[in-house]
Formats: structure tokens, sequence, C-alpha cells
């Protein structure tokens, strides 16, 4: 028997309503923010994810499922929205729209991951994107909405990490100093961060490595060494979160995978696992690094995969509101007209399509827990009337063989 690649997941029936509870849920708060939904293709040109998530980060150099198609282009399964979303952003024009342009996503992603919990090969990703504001209270109010995420679902045990990593004025300087300080350990450091030492130093200080990790231990902090204007956008997006009543706590290890970032970068993460579930931040400089002009934004994305292990789902699955019993010709003909019917109305209902016993359909209602059922035979034809059962109660309840009585009765 064949099976599915590893790192990838099925995602089965009795799991997928939840999915869509929570995807709707959240697109009721993007959609009280103005946000609008943009798709963009699952492949991209490799060179796209290159110069925008970066060269020097562990997504481009380890994870990435890269491929040459038949016409020698090099293509790339796309690991994360930012990108795609900043490309289909500039090719179709949409700097002309009115600013800042607000987008929303919910795709599919691809890393070739070690694969552990809370980490897939396929895994999904529902996102936004903010794109031309530079004020702090873009910032706030993009951290404001992905708050409101975990709140709507009632999730607890989150917590708001927030830090700065500067603009490319403050960022050259403490660059500097960060390679004073790793330096003089640089041998003990893995083959990845040695490579990276010259290139972007501040990715090593996102290794996950332990004995990196632990160098890093006493590293100098990007926060200490703001240029006046980064600075004080950050202390008017911890001013203006707190007075928003949103508990936060600085993290200054936080540098983000990716090197579009600037400024603010944020995480909300489950206290009860450490893993991030939501991530994000500023990245002033993506839209010009893709030719376009000089644009501010700021985004986040969640891991989908790892807040549906936190959600505990308040509804049931859909169940049927009726199941139409029936055996015979016409008395399938009354089925089908029935039951086209009672759809269009909005009534989830089930009836017999494998020529199924009488006994064999009782029991099958019974296992797909039906709510009602009604039962059309011969004397049901000819009398125009049948009775409908409730499966909880076993209440029966005459009606005439029409849509407004049958309705009546499943609404009631």
């Amino acid at each position: 028997m064949i099976q599915k690649p590893k790192g990838t997941k099925d995602l089965l029936p009795e799991e997928s309503y939840k999915w869509q509870e929570v995807e709707n849920i959240v697109k009721k708060i993007f959609d009280s923010y103005n946000f609008k939904e943009i798709r963009v293709p699952v492949f991209e040109h490799t060179e796209l994810f290159q110069r925008g998530v970066g060269e020097t980060t562990d997504v481009v150099q380890k994870e990435m499922y890269t491929f040459d198609d038949k016409g020698g282009r090099s293509i790339t399964l796309r690991p994360e929205g930012t990108a795609g979303v900043v490309r289909a952003y500039l090719e179709n024009g949409m700097g002309s729209m009115p600013s800042p342009v607000k987008l929303w996503y919910n795709m599919a992603m691809y890393r070739y991951e070690n694969v552990q919990k809370g980490r897939l090969r396929e895994f999904h990703q529902i996102g936004a994107e903010l794109i031309g504001s530079s004020s702090y209270l873009a910032d706030v109010d993009t951290i404001l909405m992905g708050n409101q995420i975990f709140e709507d679902l009632k999730l607890e045990n989150i917590k708001l990490r927030l830090n700065s990593i500067g603009c490319p004025k403050c960022r050259e300087e403490y660059q500097k100093i960060l390679r004073n300080f790793l330096s003089k350990n640089l041998d003990k450091y893995c083959d990845t961060c040695k490579s990276r030492f010259e290139k972007n130093p501040m990715r090593i200080l996102d290794c996950k490595e332990s004995k990196c990790k632990k160098l890093n231990e006493n590293a100098p902090k990007m926060i200490d060494y703001l240029c006046d204007e980064c600075k004080e956008h950050f202390e008017n997006v911890k001013s203006m979160l707190k007075n928003a009543g949103l508990d936060y706590e600085i993290d200054s290890t936080i540098v983000r995978g990716l090197d579009y970032y600037t400024k603010t970068v944020f995480e909300f993460v489950d206290e009860t696992t450490e893993l991030t579930v939501l991530g994000g931040g500023r990245y002033d400089g993506l839209v010009e690094e893709f030719g376009g002009p000089k644009t501010p934004a700021i985004g986040f994305a969640v891991g989908v995969e790892r807040l549906m292990d936190m959600y505990k789902n308040k509804t049931e699955e859909t169940k049927p509101d009726l199941y139409i019993l029936s055996v015979g010709n016409k008395e399938n003909q009354k089925a089908i007209e029935l039951s086209k019917n009672l759809r269009k109305k909005g009534y989830v209902i089930e009836k017999d399509i494998c020529e199924r016993s009488f006994n064999a359909q009782m029991k099958y209602s019974n296992k797909i827990n039906a709510k009602y059922l009604l039962v059309i035979g011969e004397n049901e034809l000819e009398m125009e009337k049948a009775k409908i059962k409730n499966m909880q109660t076993g209440n029966e309840t005459e009606v005439k063989l029409n849509l407004e009585e049958i309705s009546k009765v499943i609404k009631d």
C-alpha cells in the first residue's frame, strides 16, 4: 500500500470541521479590520525566496523544496507567505490602491524539516500583511488583531513577546559589536553559524543548536543599540499596547527566522509547550528589495496545526437534519424531490443512494446520527402523508408530504 510522504498529514472529516470553525472565526476577525483575502501560487521562482527570505536563513539554506522544471527554471514550493504576497502586490499594481493595503491568506507551506511535534513538511499558515504604513499605530493594530485570534478562540496561557531589531542604520553599528563578541568563540560554533559570521551575524542568534545557544547567552542585545528613530518607534508600540491592556514581555532573543524583518518583531507563545503559535513583525525594506518603491509594511502568520493542537472546539460535527427512507422507484422519486428542495432551504439531508433494504437504511440512519427520520412507502405516497420520527426522543409527528410541513417539524 502506498502511504503518504513523511511530514504530511491527512485531514479527515472528524477533524476538518474543527478547522473550518477556526478558519471562520479568524476570517471574521480579518473582516472586522477590513483585510481582504489574497491567494498566490503554491510555487514561485526560487530567486523570490532567496532575495526575500534571505540566503543566510535556515529556510533558504536547509529547508526549501527546490527543483528545476522542464524548462530548466529553478522553482521552489512556497516555504512562507509574505514573499509571494509582496510579489503579487507589486506585479498587480496594488500600490495604486488606497493605502495601506490590507491582505490576508490561508495557505499550505512546504519546508524540509525534521518531523516532530508541531513541525510538518507540509503545514498551513493563516497570515496577514499590512502594506503602506510606517506608523507605530500599524504595529499596534496588527498585534492587537493577532491577539484577538486567541481571545475569540478562548485560548489561554498565551504570552506576547516583543523585541525590536532596528533598521539597517542602527543594525550596521550593532553588527560590528556583535561580530566582536562572536569572534572570541567562533571556532566553537556550528559550521552554519561560522558561514553566517560575515554575511549576517544576527542569524547566529537564531541558531537552534544547543552549543550555539549556550555561547550566545551573554551576546549584546540589539535593543540596547537602537537609533533614536527606532527607539522612539518601539517605545510608542509598548506604550500603546500597555494602554490597550495587552500584557507583553520583552525578549531580546527574538530575531525571527527570516531576513526581511526590521524594527518591531513579536511572537505569541504557548506557555505550556513554549512553542511559537503566531509570529511576525515589520518588514520595511522588502517591497524595495523586489524592485518596488520604498514601502513600509508589517504582518504575521499563525501556524494552523499548532493552533488546532490548542483549540478545543465548542461545536459538534454536522449531523443530518433528516434521513429520508424510501424503497421503490416512485418512492425514490419523491425522496429526491423532497431532499433537493430541503437542501435549498439549508438543511442537511441524507437519503438512500445505494439501493439498500428497509432494515439496512434504518441501521444507516442510526449510524450517521440523523436527527429525524422520514419513511416514504407505498401507503405514504398514496395518502400523501407520512410520520417524522425524532431519533432522540422517539416522538413521531404526522405531516403532509410537502416542503412546508416537513420544514416546520425539522426547524422546531
